[in-house]
């Protein structure tokens, strides 16, 4: 195995996003994601990214132009993530929507009133 170095980074978190940080912790092997960018075409790689959101880790993929990883998260990064998560966790209840009355009581093809439009 290699090491390198790729640089200093930060790992930024937001209240609204601590459900997924949670969901990384309770996975039983919390990772964090790496991205990775060549500079100006060559072998050279820059950090670019690191975060320990699942969600946002794995919308880096989409990208396409960067190399994208994950590592094992370290137990103090691990630590200090779960203190966020119980300092700001706000469970959120479901609500589901309801329905618009009047698009439930219109007909594809008709007006307010129940006639039909168009025909043959």
């Amino acid at each position: 195995a290699t090491l390198y170095y790729a640089g200093a980074a930060f790992i930024d978190l937001f209240s609204a996003e601590t459900a997924n940080y949670r969901d990384n912790l309770v996975d039983g092997a919390p990772q964090i994601w790496v991205a990775l960018r060549r500079q100006d075409g060559g072998p050279e790689l820059e950090l670019t990214k690191v975060t320990a959101d699942p969600t946002e880790g794995e919308a880096m993929f989409e990208s396409g132009t960067d190399v994208i990883g994950t590592v094992p998260m370290p137990p103090d990064i691990a630590a200090w993530v779960a203190a966020f998560v119980d300092e700001f966790h706000v469970e959120q209840a479901f609500h589901k929507r309801k329905r618009d009355q009047a698009n439930v009581n219109r007909k594809r093809g008709s007006d307010p009133s129940g006639e039909r439009k168009g025909g043959v």
